[in-house]
This record gives structure tokens, sequence and C-alpha cells, in this order.
């Protein structure tokens, strides 16, 4: 609209500008618009004070490159992409009006003689002309057509497109010189001598008249290859950062987090030997010999490892488990055997003094700081005191289970943290869904930075299950969206993905962009799973089954791991699982497959299983003060004016033709009787009750 009114504007200036002169001027030495003269401008006062200034006053006739920059510039602000590249045209523009001002002042200043302002070349450019006109005299119009000449070589690389040609035009005629004057001699040699054919006369008279210096030789000028093109825009543009956006973005320091001291791991070993002899002497009760024993001190417990005598079964010790519980006077006995590898039985054991792991101590780690992983996780210490890493990426996704109060909430921290101390905001985004709306509440402080959500939605941190629904049914539309971009990308996956766009190989015209990781955190799967089922079911078991390549993961987490919470199609996509300790051994078997998740002992200990082998790790303590520390900190920092959006789930179309035909009849009864119910259309229309409940 501003463009349009700078436009009209100055176009009525040329027609009314003379008459407007005296108006403007009159009102610039008065401050008052005297009664009577009003402007002959089509816009009034304002459209002659505008034109007055940039026209006569400054720029004359060039001035009419201020609507089409007004025009690129809010077209640009609008639809958030460029109608023709936004700041070639600016710099086309600039230059063709200041030029042409200097070209128009300096011949008012040489045809004319005279010393004034001509309203063709503005003030601006008339002082210009003069200042030239002092400094080079006719020389001016040389400075004029050589900078004219170097700015068109310069902004069409000319040079650049005239010797591609000629290298390329070069490049063809050796080629064909080279296929002329040596043919192919692996050919002529391996041509057997009886396949040889003689010419008949019609041929070589063909032959004789078609001599090569009779052929016109064409030469077709070389099509440089896309991937060279695409290479050569990369090396003068530079690779595409996606961190540009947040260019003073830091990631929140370990500083902020508590520095616990762990102290030293104290299993004395007066306390291994006393262990030691009761796991013997309980397996001798039972007719059991030991030929070797070794023992593991981690944090919480203590492995002791066993070779059996020969000829023992594993079965018979794997039953002592509860006697071996007994002797040793401990709880969260676990039997493995055996061990995977080792060849050996592992029971693990409490100690009488537990170490806190803390979330500083692993982030800090070697382990955590100079990994490679793309979405690298400090899950937990592990029996050997080492930091177990998980890559989200590989996994794919993460099943979570844990009983009230046996930390849960604070592995899903765990994961959290891990990435934010990782990954830049436009690398990342989480989808998180609470719906106790108090376990994630921190993390709203971080939307515009790190959260994902539905459009024209208030909250960051879903509750409603309504909207859980619709955020999955978004997710599954990103999702095929991004398959269709990398299809045409020619990749596989996501990573790929990037990188060629980074190398800027792919057109953002065409709808390409840079993709960042999502990942969809559930708190509670058992309060979405009883309040949308299968609503709820069929597009998480598609992500699961689907969403690896493309970015998307997911890391559900629930504190009744049932068969009607964690269904058969949502745990057979899900090979990584996490279990906290659970209150039997059937959740147990639900979450991992075997039990040993019951044999737990709170407060962090967990089983990992990853398909292969089950890994028991101690999970470190994150507060909550930890946390809101984090958050702070990020949401001090600038961030993008929104949070990620996904993309709106698109109407269900519904099918006519599969409309029960009773339909028209089950209206009318409904619209006479003024009322509708099942039992109704079951009774008047002889109708089972599953059909009359759909009707």
């Amino acid at each position: 609209l501003l463009s349009v009114y700078f436009f009209v504007a100055f176009v009525s200036y040329l027609f009314a500008g003379k008459e407007d002169q005296s108006v403007i001027e009159g009102w610039a030495r008065t401050g008052i618009l005297e009664a009577g003269m009003e402007p002959a401008n089509w816009l009034g006062f304002y459209g002659a004070l505008l034109s007055h200034f940039f026209i006569f006053r400054w720029l004359g006739v060039s001035a009419f490159i201020i609507p089409p920059l007004l025009f690129l510039l809010g077209f640009r602000l609008v639809f958030q992409k460029n109608l023709v590249p936004f700041y070639r045209a600016f710099n086309l523009l600039l230059f063709a009006g200041l030029w042409l001002a200097l070209l128009l002042g300096y011949t008012t200043i040489v045809l004319s003689g005279v010393n004034e302002v001509n309203f063709l070349s503005g003030g601006l450019g008339f002082q210009m002309a003069r200042f030239f006109d002092a400094m080079f005299g006719w020389v001016t119009l040389l400075v004029l057509f050589f900078s004219l000449l170097v700015f068109i070589i310069y902004s069409f690389s000319i040079t650049k497109i005239w010797g591609a040609g000629v290298k390329s035009k070069e490049e063809a005629v050796n080629r064909l010189k080279n296929v002329v004057a040596s043919p192919d001699a692996a050919q002529l040699e391996t041509t057997p001598q009886e396949a040889k054919i003689e010419p008949s006369e019609a041929a070589k008279e063909t032959k004789e008249k078609t001599k090569p210096e009779d052929i016109p030789l064409t030469v077709e000028p070389l099509v440089e290859e896309p991937e060279k093109a695409a290479k050569q825009v990369a090396k003068a543009q530079g690779l595409y950062d996606p961190t540009a956006d947040l260019p003073n973005f830091r990631l929140p320091p370990l500083e902020l987090l508590n520095e616990i001291d762990p102290g030293k791991i104290e299993v004395s070993n007066e306390e291994l030997q006393q262990n030691g002899e009761r796991i013997k002497t309980t397996l001798l009760n039972f007719g059991i010999g030991i030929t070797e024993m070794k023992a593991t001190i981690g944090p919480a417990v203590t492995l002791y490892e066993i070779v059996p005598e020969a000829g023992v079964k594993i079965s018979r010790i794997k039953n002592l488990e509860d006697d071996i519980a007994l002797s040793l006077a401990a709880l969260g006995i676990r039997i493995i055997a055996p061990i995977p590898g080792r060849g050996t039985i592992g029971i693990e054991a409490l100690n009488k003094k537990r170490v806190t792991v803390s979330i500083r101590s692993m982030l800090s780690s070697e382990e955590f700081q100079g990994t490679q992983m793309d979405l690298p996780v400090a899950l937990g210490k592990n029996i050997s005191n080492k930091v177990h890493m998980i890559d989200l990426a590989k996994m794919p996704h993460l099943l979570v289970a844990g009983a009230t109060g046996q930390g849960k909430s604070v592995g899903l921290n765990v994961i959290l943290l891990s990435l934010l101390y990782k990954k830049h905001p436009s690398q990342l985004k989480f989808i998180l869904v609470d719906p106790t709306k108090v376990e994630m509440s921190l993390f709203s402080k971080i939307e515009r930075h790190y959260l994902a959500k539905l459009p024209n939605t208030e909250e960051a941190i879903i509750t409603d299950t309504k909207k859980v629904v619709y955020t999955l049914n978004s997710l599954c539309i990103e999702m095929e969206t991004r398959y269709e971009l990398m299809k045409e990308a020619g990749v596989r996956y996501l990573k790929e993905y990037n990188a060629k766009f980074a190398e800027r190989r792919l057109n953002p015209e065409s709808g390409h962009r840079f993709m960042p990781y999502i990942i969809l955190v559930i708190d509670e799967l058992a309060d979405l799973m009883m309040t949308a089922g299968k609503e709820a079911e069929i597009p998480i078991a598609q992500l699961a089954q689907l969403a690896r390549p493309i970015g998307i993961h997911l890391v559900v987490a629930t504190q009744r791991p049932s068969v009607n919470v964690i269904t058969g199609i949502i745990k057979a996509n899900f090979p990584a699982r996490l279990s906290f300790r659970v209150t039997s051994k059937v959740d147990s078997r639900t979450i991992l497959d075997t039990g040993g998740a019951e044999q737990l002992i709170g407060q962090g200990d967990m089983l990992l299983s990853t398909g292969s082998d089950i890994i028991r790790l101690q999970c470190p303590f994150v507060d909550t003060s930890e946390v809101d520390r984090v958050c702070d900190y990020i949401s001090e920092q600038r961030g993008y004016p929104s949070a990620y959006s996904l993309p709106e789930e698109a109407a269900e179309k519904v099918d006519l033709s599969e409309r029960d035909e009773k339909f028209e009849e089950a209206a009318r009864l409904i619209v006479t009787h003024q009322q509708g119910s099942t039992s109704l259309i079951q009774r008047k229309m002889s109708l089972g009750y599953n059909r009359s409940g759909r009707l």
C-alpha cells in the first residue's frame, strides 16, 4: 500500500508539480497552509509534500525507484519470501537512481547552462553534477559511462559466462579430435574374424561420396552439471549455517548445575568377603559348587560374577534368587544367568552405602563432552561406574516405565537436559505432553527456543487429551512432508538431507528447508490411552514405525506398564526400553520381556534393554532448581519470534458412499419422534444393536 501511495503521488507530481511548488514553499516558510491554496496533487497535501521533497529537492525522476523497493520489501515481510533476489534488486535500483540523477543533472548544466535545480535531476542530482563538473569537466561523461559498463559486467557476470562458454567449446573440440584420432582399439581387437561383413557396392559409393572433411562439425556448448553448479554456489556463498538466525545463542554452562560431592565408593573388603562366603554357602547347601568368583563395585550395587562347576544347570541357580537374598539380608537381588559375552553368572546385591550420581558429573565427563552422537544422552552410570551414553537418533524411540516415586520423571529430565546441553535451538525441537500439568511446566520458558506446537495454540506444554491427538496427527503430516522433500532430494536420512541443504544443493523456493530433529515426550501414556484409545495408539504406532529416518523420535513414559496401556502394536516398535522399579513381575515382563525390574531398589536404579542385552544403570539425580536455572538461562537469550509451528491437521473427508443404506429411514424416524437413541432405532427398524448404534 505504501509503494502504491508513493507511486500515485509521484505520477501526480509530473502533472501538478509546478502548481503545488508555491503552496509547499509557502507552507515551509510559515508553517501554515493558506486558505484557498489547496494542492493539486491527487493525494492532497501529503502527496504534494512527499513529491516535492523526494523529486524536486532530492532525487528528481530517480525517485521512482522508491515504489518498487517498498513493494519488494513489503512482499518479503508479508509472505516471508522474495519475489526476486532482494539484495540484487536493491543494488540495481539504487545504482540506477543515483546514476540517472547524476546524468540528468549534468545534462541540465551542459545543455541549458542554467545554474538552478531542475525537477528531472532533483537537488541531489544537481549538486552531484556541479561537483563532478568542477572536478572533471567534460570527462564526467566518460566517468558515467565507464561506471555503467563496470556495474553491468559485475552485476551480470558477463566475463564469467563468456569465459565459461569459450572453455566449454574448446574442451568439446579437443574431446572430438581425440575420439577421431584414436578409435576404440579394444573393440577392434575383440571383434571375431568370422563376424567380419563385407560392405555392399552401394555402401562403398556412399562412403566415397561422404568424406570426413565434407561432414559439418557442430560443437554444442557443454551444459554444466547441477551438482557442479551447486558446489560452485556453495563455494561462492559459503555453507548454509542454521545457527545464523540466533548467532549469539550460548549453550547452558555447567555452573548452573549443583556440584554434589559423590564421595568415594566405600565397600570394604570385609563386606565383599562376607557376601561372597554367604553366596557360596547358600549354593553349596543346594549342591551347587563354585570354581571362581569376582566382584565389581558400582555406585549402588555390587556385581558378583561366579563360575559354577561343570554339569550345573543355570536354571537351578536362577531359581535360588530368593534364597540368596535371604542369606545376604539384602534388597534388590538380581541374578543374570548368564552374563552375555562373559560365560559367567552375575548376582547383583545392594551396597550398604549408596553413592549419589549428579547430573553435573555426567555432563562434564569426557564421554559426553567428546561425543560425536547426533542426539547424545548421558543416561546414567553402569556397574563399572562409567558413564553410559545412548544416541537417541539410533535407538530410535524409547519406552520408559516405572512406579510412582522411583525416578521416572527425573529420568525424563536427564534426557531433556542432556540434549539442551548439546544442541542449538535450530537443530532440535521438543513436543512435550504432560497430562499431570506439573511435571514439565518448567520447560514452558524455552518455548521460543526449543518447543514446537500447533498454530494458534496458547500453551506450549500440551495437557489436553484432544490437543494431544491433534498434535500426533499433525506430526504424522510433518512426517509425510519430510518424506516427500527427502524423496525429491534423493536421500534416505535426515542427516544426509540437512548436509545437502547446507551445501546449497537444494532450492528453498521448491519448499526445501533445514529440518531440525523433533522429539515427542509423553509423560504419562496411561492417561492418554484411557481417554483417547485408538485415536492416540494409531498415530503413535505410525510414528514409531516410520519416523526414524526423517528425524522424529518418541520418548514415551508410563507408571503402569500393563498390556492395555503398552499394546502390542506400540511395544513392537519400541526396541529400546527403560524400566525403573515396577510393582510386579508381570509389569517387568510387559516392559522388558523378562523379570528383574521388580527387584530394583528405587531412587534411580533402572534397567536398559536395547534388544540384545539388559544393562543395569544408576540414573543421575536432577533437582527441580537445576532445571529451573537452565530454562531461565535459555529464556533470557534472544529466541525465535514464536515456537516451531507444526502443520495444521487437514479436515477429514467423509465418504458418502460408505453411508448405511438405512440412514435416511433412521433420520426420518428420529425427526418424527423428536428424539433419538440406539434402542429406538433397534425396536422400530428391527436392526441389531451394533448397527443401530452406528446409525
